[in-house]
């Protein structure tokens, strides 16, 4: 018979009792669990637009400042204010480089939050030093005697041939017609429709001869073209003494501030989302800070809104800039039809020729339905910002180039000139004449028929032949080819063989860029580098609908 100890019958009593209560004894420290980790925190996503690249690097530093992970996406500014105002952007916050025109809407109000101005950046005239001096505006008896209006003659007598960013599609663009409605109106707080002085804004687009939907592609183009073709840049002062800088330019800009006033981009921080006010509370607390206000103010070259930071990066900034700030009408109807009749009317008609691919392929994976429908759309009726920007428009020209085993034969579409009001601007309707014109295209784009091979490089040769003989006719348009693939190309000439053609071409051919279009299997790699010899740009449509990269390419048109 087995003895138990007193002392070992109490340890096992205990631990029966604990065993009776359920309670397990503690595990070995090896055995137990370790602590569940942090959880990452949500990305604080904020929709900025594409001026603001250049403040990527803020998104590490508020990281490591806050901990609020900041994430931008960058978007063209009247898609940014579409989706800003129709409520479908994810984003919780969104930075502008201006905010009038959305907060000019009801709905655009109701949707921001809040606000709070970062920096400032006004929208001037920079001019080549030589053309500065012909025109004596680098004299310092000049100072405050520049007006918009001086501009705008400079402009209709051929003086001025200048780089503007679309302002039908960005702010800067936008402003600078808006300045120029507004000085010569003599009313710029209570300007109205009515009131816009139809020749002020002809004379100023007569010396619009370099189009496009951001800084970065105009400055680009700007370089290579600075001289003859073009003598004058209108843009943000901030990108504008950056180019200065750059050592780039054939010769340094003048900056011109018009004595009447500059519209200025205050860049409002806005919160979208309510949930996130917190961390975006503390995002506008850090970029108005020191630490940022002087890293954007050197970095960037934009001006610091925190007065002492201002102050203490004075000599960074021109010192004799008039920096009268010009009043931005509230007025919508106004907003809405200088953009309308800016389209239609004032600015240099378009004439371009869509190279579509029409190859056995196309028939794969929806890219017939893709192409038919981002013509229609196109042609159709979108009465939204953006699909008003994207649409045709009266006095255009387009031909359609079909391509397969060869091109095609070309088809022009020519839309009817729109009846232009009396005074004023407004949003016009379109008449029968068009109408009828777009429902053709739409028909054209229903009966296209895809079989046969891709000789890609022998439609935009043709395409650009085309273009030059059109443009020698006919001057006063705005060329470009547009070119639509699915595949590599497989017949006729080769990618060599093309550059060795269109370096034969005239040397006007460098005023038509070609705009090309990627998706399904087409070789990038090769277009980017015909784009790099004709001008243009490269659009990929493998990650967004077709229809959307319309209204990407008509922003450089």
């Amino acid at each position: 018979m087995q003895i138990i100890r007193p002392w070992l019958a109490v340890v096992l009593a205990a631990a029966l009792t604990l065993a009776a209560c359920g309670k397990p004894a503690d595990p070995p420290s090896s055995a137990r669990t370790s602590p569940p980790p942090a959880p990452v925190a949500q990305a604080f996503r904020v929709l900025a637009t594409s001026d603001l690249r250049d403040a990527q690097p803020l998104e590490e530093m508020v990281l490591k400042a806050t901990g609020v992970p900041l994430q931008f996406t960058f978007g063209g500014t009247m898609e940014s204010t579409e989706a800003v105002l129709t409520g479908t952007t994810r984003a919780d916050a969104a930075w502008f480089a201006n905010a009038k025109y959305l907060l000019a809407d009801a709905q655009g109000q109701s949707r921001v939050k809040l606000q709070e101005k970062i920096m400032l950046s006004p929208i001037v005239v920079g001019v080549s030093r030589s053309q500065a001096q012909a025109l004596g505006w680098d004299q310092p008896a000049m100072a405050g005697k520049i007006t918009w209006k001086t501009v705008a003659q400079a402009a209709q007598e051929g003086q001025l041939r200048y780089a503007l960013s679309n302002p039908a599609t960005s702010n800067q663009g936008f402003m600078a017609l808006m300045g120029v409605a507004a000085a010569a109106a003599g009313k710029p707080e209570a300007l109205a429709a009515a009131d816009v002085d139809r020749s002020a804004i002809s004379a100023f687009i007569r010396g619009y001869k370099l189009p496009g939907d951001n800084s970065t592609y105009l400055s680009e183009k700007f370089i290579e073209q600075q001289g003859p073709r073009l003598n004058a840049f209108i843009n943000y002062e901030s990108w504008l003494l950056s180019l200065n800088q750059s050592g780039k330019l054939k010769e340094p800009l003048t900056l011109v501030y018009p004595h009447e006033g500059v519209a200025t981009a205050d860049y409002p921080f806005m919160l979208l989302n309510e949930a996130r006010r917190a961390d975006y509370q503390k995002v506008v607390d850090y970029l108005k800070g020191e630490a940022a206000q002087t890293w954007l103010a050197r970095t960037t070259l934009r001006r610091p809104v925190n007065s002492a930071v201002a102050q203490a990066q004075a000599s960074l900034f021109p010192s004799g800039g008039l920096l009268v700030e010009l009043p931005f009408s509230p007025d919508r109807a106004l907003a809405d039809g200088l953009i309308d009749a800016y389209l239609n009317e004032f600015r240099t008609p378009i004439a371009s020729t869509f190279v579509l691919d029409t190859s056995g392929s196309m028939n794969a994976s929806g890219r017939r339905t893709q192409l038919v429908q981002a013509l229609q759309y196109i042609a159709g009726d979108d009465a939204s910002l953006t699909g008003r920007i994207a649409r045709l428009t009266s006095r255009e020209k387009v031909w359609m180039l079909p391509f397969s085993d060869a091109p095609g034969e070309p088809r022009l579409f020519e839309l009817p000139a729109s009846r232009p009001s009396a005074r004023g601007v407004q949003v016009q309707q379109d008449s029968a004449a068009k109408k009828a014109t777009l429902a053709e295209v739409r028909d054209y784009a229903e009966r296209l028929n895809m079989t046969g091979s891709t000789a890609l490089y022998d439609a935009v040769l043709k395409a650009l032949q085309l273009m030059l003989d059109e443009r020698a006719r006919h001057g006063r348009y705005q060329y470009s080819v547009v070119a639509f693939t699915d595949g590599e190309n497989n017949r006729g000439r080769n990618l060599a063989e093309f550059k060795a053609a269109y370096a034969a071409l005239p040397e006007d051919v460098r005023a038509i860029p070609v705009f090309m279009v990627v998706f399904g299997e087409a070789n990038e790699r090769e277009l980017r580098e015909l784009v790099a010899t004709t001008g243009g740009r490269v659009f990929d449509a493998r990650k967004a609908s077709l229809y959307s990269v319309f209204k990407d390419i008509r922003a450089y048109q």
